[in-house]
């Protein structure tokens, strides 16, 4: 092998300012002198060529531009872990700069010699690694483990590692520095495309105490990670974004304490491989933003019943997708546990175009909720949601067969598909009678826009302007607006609306908690704003 070209160089990481790429070749090319590393850059735009040149291919690509050749010189095949602490911490060799040369120490023009000041740096320097628990060194171009125990000589305190975005090559190196970690908790991994085992291996005790794992941008297959999770007994947390997973298998004996699993943006194949981690005791947390699910279903359970699947399942994260149907949203009312949701950015959400009704809609659909897009979802807001939704469906629900009295209660099947709350909230609140369904639509449901000017007395010489706002907004959220609008505090002022039925008479919007429609305001009105 040429001279700075490692023996091992066929595979690994190695980095050139700063792209990143791996090694596919090294050897000679056609007329050219010297020894050549041909590279598969991770970012395309890096390449030239698709591993060929001249009419001979000398590897392969998976872009048809993403590879080029380069001389050894110009690869960065990385330092080992120990020396990368050191560098990022100031306590290599190099940064002593308080000591002379050898044996000696400078005081101004006077240099005064110590015998055995090298050992005595070394031991200063021993002292604070053995103090450095939460450890990053995040593109610090770490590629391998370094000389055997010498971490855990050095580093025995370490319980928290950031090696994201390194030169590591391989999840044998991984093992090789976690095995020199006693007390390893939490570990980050992401951003290094590395070789995973294929086949069942020999269960390292690396793991052993590992909680939190991070495994983002490596490449992994769900496969391989069930082989590696063989080697992760009490782990917690598992973070696999953007690895191009696609299909999903049981993790029938692994996996078995994990809390939260995050999947985001790999496209799996549809929403049925969801069912085959269903099974997972612990899991509290999915994040599956931007999988390309379109559709959410589970089959064991019927209208109003519980899903023996995700049984601690509490927060689920599913925005970002292809969900067109509200159906999906009515499944996962069927998860026992669940309680935080976002959902945000998906087809269905544009079926609506107020988002208040949107927002109450999935509150009415899903019983348990209590967290909605981040926003806590309060008591009062529920029952208002859920009293909303059995009055709107209420004529629907009587059309399809549903009766006050339960000996002629007998809606659809239909019906019941597309509002399986509805029988639970008829239990809840009782259920609605004919009379009380002919009387106006309920305000936040079917809430309407108000088209109303803008004017500020006591400013004749600014133009008043006209808005559109929902009658459920409230008068501190109208403030704000106007805030914004007007360029003035929205705490000192004051509002107030005119009315063509209220001749010569202004009422005052006094309260900062109560919706517009509380003080009975219509399109066409004029809300007037003092300061």
């Amino acid at each position: 092998m040429a001279a700075g070209v490692p023996p091992d160089a066929l595979g690994r990481r190695v980095s050139c300012g700063t792209d990143y790429g791996t090694v596919r070749y090294v050897g000679s090319v056609s007329r050219t002198a010297g020894i050549w590393l041909g590279v598969e850059w991770d970012d395309p735009q890096r390449g030239k060529h698709d591993g060929s040149y001249e009419g001979t291919q000398y590897f392969k690509c998976r872009h048809p531009k993403g590879g080029s050749f380069i001389r050894p010189n110009k690869a960065n095949f990385g330092v080992d872990f120990l020396t990368a602490v050191k560098d990022r911490y100031g306590l290599n060799d190099k940064q002593d700069v308080q000591y002379g040369t050898g044996n000696t120490l400078v005081f101004g023009t006077k240099t005064v010699e110590f015998v055995g000041m090298d050992s005595v740096a070394e031991q200063q320097r021993q002292v604070q690694l053995n103090k450095l628990v939460d450890i990053s060194v995040r593109e610090c171009a770490v590629s391998h483990a370094g000389q055997e125990e010498e971490i855990s000589r050095t580093c025995a305190n370490m319980r928290h590692i950031n090696l994201s975005k390194n030169l590591i090559s391989s999840w044998e190196t991984v093992i090789a520095i976690a095995s020199q970690v006693q007390n390893l908790e939490t570990l980050n991994v992401s951003e290094n495309k590395m070789r995973f085992p294929s086949t069942s291996t020999s269960i390292s005790s690396a793991f052993s105490n590992l909680k939190i794992l991070a495994l983002n941008q490596t490449e992994i297959t769900w496969t391989e990670v069930l082989l590696c999770a063989q080697g992760w007994p009490v782990l917690e947390e598992l973070y696999l974004s953007s690895n191009n997973i696609t299909v999903l298998e049981r993790p029938d004996t692994v996996l078995q304490t994990l809390k939260l699993l995050d999947l985001s943006d790999n496209q799996l194949l549809d929403g049925n491989q969801l069912h085959l981690i269903a099974q997972l005791p612990r899991l509290e947390q999915l994040i599956l933003r931007n999988t390309g699910i379109s559709s959410i279903h589970f089959p064991d359970a019927g209208f109003g019943c519980k899903t023996k699947m995700f049984p601690s399942l509490k927060r689920l994260a599913i925005n970002d997708n292809k969900i067109s149907q509200w159906s999906s949203i009515n499944e996962l009312d069927k998860l026992p546990s669940l309680r935080a949701l976002q959902c945000n950015n998906n087809p269905f959400m544009d079926t609506e175009k107020n988002p208040e009704t949107l927002i109450q809609l999935i509150i009415a659909k899903i019983s348990q909720l209590e967290v909605l897009n981040n926003c806590e979802i309060l008591p009062a807001e529920r029952r208002g949601a859920e009293l909303d939704y059995r009055k709107i469906f209420g004529k629907d629900w009587l059309e399809a067969g549903g009766h006050w009295n339960p000996e002629k209660n007998k809606p659809s099947e239909e019906f019941l598909a597309a509002h399986p709350r509805y029988p639970a909230l008829c239990l809840k609140y009782g259920a609605p009678e004919e009379g009380e369904l002919k009387g106006q639509q309920p305000l936040t449901l079917k809430n309407q826009l108000l088209t109303l000017t803008i004017k500020c007395p006591e400013k004749p010489e600014q133009k008043p302007v006209e808005k559109k706002l929902p009658e459920s907004m409230t008068i501190q959220k109208v403030k704000g607006l106007l805030y914004r609008l007007l360029k003035i505090p929205g705490s000192e002022l004051k509002l107030s609306y005119e009315s063509s039925k209220l001749e010569g008479k202004e009422v005052e919007l006094d309260n900062d908690l109560k919706p517009l429609q509380f003080y009975s305001i219509e399109s066409g009105d004029c809300v007037l704003v003092r300061w």
